[in-house]
């Protein structure tokens, strides 16, 4: 009975000196961490805004006359010229009708010459005279209306641009106003993004408005090489979205941006009192933001932050932590929910500044 009793000490007494030896083992092979906690500060960042890309000019050329199409001068894609011929509708019935209205005309003036030569010899009266007069009015009228019907058998560029789709083939029956193309005048273009009212008061509050320099960074994440400058601000919210609509100009010589395009505007973003985090206090879980935060216990529990803005080697934060809040600098890969951590506490000016120096 002494040795079954003297065996369960020996084996609790095994058990407790193993558990202490594993937990020191823990403890040791922990040590110690580095903490820091958010600073505020002012400062600016580069955001990018989703935007959608126009040509300064973009137009439908459409048929004024309805005709078969009889002639397309240019191809799709093809840069043109103002007053260069696009398209020809089969103008043999306008030209029909010219030729009647200047008969018209013609049989008019000849009525009014001897009109006139009665009324001197007061054969006829002034007023028979003067109908005779709105006759050739009339006919001279219906002459030039029907030179501009002619005319808009020919359908030129208005302006320099380059041609869209052409749905229309030769000989296919066109009807008055059928879409046959688009052009585009893509020496500048225009970009449109949205900004939130907040990054929209805190834009205006510095004192920026137009003219603000602006980057283009392109679908294939190149940066076009021309910057841009925003040129106009709309006037109303969208009370769906909460957001404005900001317009910048971007000159275009290579002719690399086309209509409809996408891509996302890189503009500098003032921020007054900012919370700030170094990037590598952060870890990632299905493309969510999270942060260790050590409470007065030294224990770290994971916390979902979300981030506004991005610096070298540091987050802006928009929400998720307090200024007073410590969180896990070094280590983040090595811990988890609930463990008890020892750490050596680092001032974030600090810890900023030592990363500006390893930036530059």
């Amino acid at each position: 009975m002494k040795r079954v009793v003297l065996s369960t000490s020996l084996l609790a007494l095994l058990f407790a000196t193993s558990c202490k030896s594993t937990k020191e083992e823990k403890e040791e092979e922990t040590g110690k961490y580095i903490a820091t906690s958010p600073v505020k500060m002012d400062t600016s960042f580069t955001k990018d805004y989703v935007s959608q890309i126009r040509s300064v000019r973009n137009i439908e050329i459409r048929a004024q006359e309805k005709g078969f199409l009889q002639n397309i001068y240019v191809d799709e894609g093809q840069f043109v010229k103002a007053g260069q011929l696009l398209f020809k509708i089969m103008p043999k019935i306008y030209e029909a009708e010219l030729l009647k209205a200047e008969a018209e005309a013609k049989a008019a003036e000849i009525e009014l010459q001897n009109t006139s030569a009665l009324a001197e010899k007061n054969v006829v009266s002034k007023n028979e005279q003067a109908i005779a007069q709105a006759k050739v009015d009339q006919a001279k009228a219906e002459m030039a209306l029907a030179k501009l019907h002619l005319s808009f058998t020919d359908i030129r560029a208005p302006f320099d641009g380059t041609i869209d789709r052409i749905p229309k083939k030769l000989g296919s029956l066109i009807d008055e106003g059928e879409l046959l193309t688009s052009l585009s005048d893509n020496s500048e273009m225009f970009v449109y993004f949205n900004v939130s009212e907040p990054e929209y008061l805190e834009y205006k509050a510095n004192g920026k408005g137009t003219g603000n320099k602006v980057n283009l960074l392109l679908a294939n994440g190149q940066k076009l090489k021309y910057s841009g400058v925003v040129e106009t601000i709309e006037s109303e919210f969208d009370n769906e979205t909460g957001n404005i609509a900001f317009r910048a100009k971007f000159p275009n010589p290579d002719r690399l941006l086309k209509h409809g395009e996408t891509g996302k505007v890189l503009m500098t973003v003032p921020v007054h009192q900012a919370l700030i985090i170094p990037q590598k206090a952060t870890y990632e879980i299905q493309d969510k933001k999270y942060v260790f935060v050590i409470d007065k216990n030294n224990v770290v529990k994971s916390r979902n932050i979300t981030i506004t803005g991005e610096l070298a080697d540091l987050y802006v934060v928009a929400s998720g932590l307090a200024e007073d809040d410590k969180i896990l600098l070094e280590g983040v890969q090595k811990v988890k929910d609930d463990d008890k951590i020892a750490f050596e506490f680092e001032k974030p000016e600090e810890v900023i500044h030592h990363l500006r120096l390893k930036a530059e």
